[in-house]
């Protein structure tokens, strides 16, 4: 990470926070065993109405510009590079992609039909020049249905595996040559041909942790060998975890609001397991710990998140 961006992430100690936290009694109901002879298991349909409401309350959302310090892959990538976001929600993860470079292209989905129209709305007001043709919304939800073969369709797919097990002298020469050729792209009929990036940004923490390694095996299967999934959700001892009270919990380390959405709070072992146990190789993952004011009350308060960068091998 740059040092502007690790400036903004090392505001106090993780493992300092961990300490603090599990020595206080009243906080231990977080930490114990969670036991339930019929654990709450939510239907699509129910997650997907959850979050329609969600934005229907929540109708704007500030613009993420902290993520092309975060991620600087995303301005320094190749020309005409495409990017898959999942759970893109009011488009505040995309409006700075598409404001950094101006020859990338963004398929983002969510499962809200909610969340797609403020989305739209919100590239539309945003005066980004040259945007109809380099931002693509689709409904999904990539944890049940996974992703249309549009995107990445079985031919390809195999193609991927192939470059991936392929052996040969040649291999390394040739392994760069395929993923950001745009002058292959309006030859594809049969899909977009995968994707060079896929942005998770707190997206899945909101997925039933059952479904994550299926989820997560999607992501993996219309990436472009070589290529990167960036990851940011919550962290382990988040403000916004203690808030919880016990009968929120529906999991362990998971919970579900008043308003029916969910949401799990990750340790950097967990992440490490679900990716690498997709296939991923890891090239970054760490505790992103940041401390702001609450300019209402004047209260401090203390964030955890968990920022990561995987690979699909070649």
């Amino acid at each position: 990470m740059g040092r502007e961006a690790e400036y903004f992430s090392k505001d106090f100690d993780w493992e300092k926070l961990k300490q603090e936290v599990e020595s206080n009694p009243s906080l231990s109901y977080h930490f114990q065993p969670f036991n339930s002879i019929s654990p709450s298991l939510p239907s699509p349909s129910q997650d997907s109405q959850a979050w329609n409401q969600f934005h229907i309350r929540h109708s704007t959302g500030r613009e993420r510009r902290y993520l092309l310090k975060e991620f600087p892959e995303l301005l320094s990538c190749d020309e005409y590079s495409k990017v898959l976001e999942v759970g893109c929600g009011n488009g505040s993860t995309a409006l700075p992609i598409l404001r950094g470079r101006d020859n990338i292209t963004i398929f983002a989905c969510d499962c809200s039909n909610e969340a797609l129209e403020r989305a739209n709305k919100m590239i539309e007001v945003s005066n980004v020049g040259s945007v109809a043709h380099r931002f693509h919304l689709f409904h999904c939800d990539f944890s049940t249905n996974g992703f249309p073969k549009w995107l990445a369709c079985d031919s390809c797919q195999g193609n991927f595996l192939q470059k991936q097990h392929n052996q040969f002298p040649d291999a390394e020469e040739n392994k760069h040559t395929s993923l950001n050729n745009s002058s292959s792209l309006g030859e594809r009929k049969c899909c977009t041909g995968g994707v060079d990036f896929v942005t998770l940004i707190f997206t899945l923490s909101a997925v039933p942790l059952h479904r994550m390694p299926s989820a997560i095996r999607e992501c993996f299967s219309v990436l472009k060998p070589g290529c990167l999934l960036l990851f940011r959700d919550y962290g382990l001892y988040d403000m916004t975890m203690l808030r919880f009270e016990p009968d929120k919990r529906v999991g362990f380390r998971e919970y579900m609001r008043s308003d029916g959405t969910r949401s799990y709070f990750f340790c950097a072992d967990t992440v490490r397991d679900l990716f690498t146990g997709s296939g991923f190789n890891e090239l970054e993952l760490e505790y992103c710990c940041v401390k702001s004011t609450n300019r209402r009350t004047g209260k401090s308060m203390r964030r955890v998140l968990v920022h990561g960068k995987f690979q699909k091998p070649f």
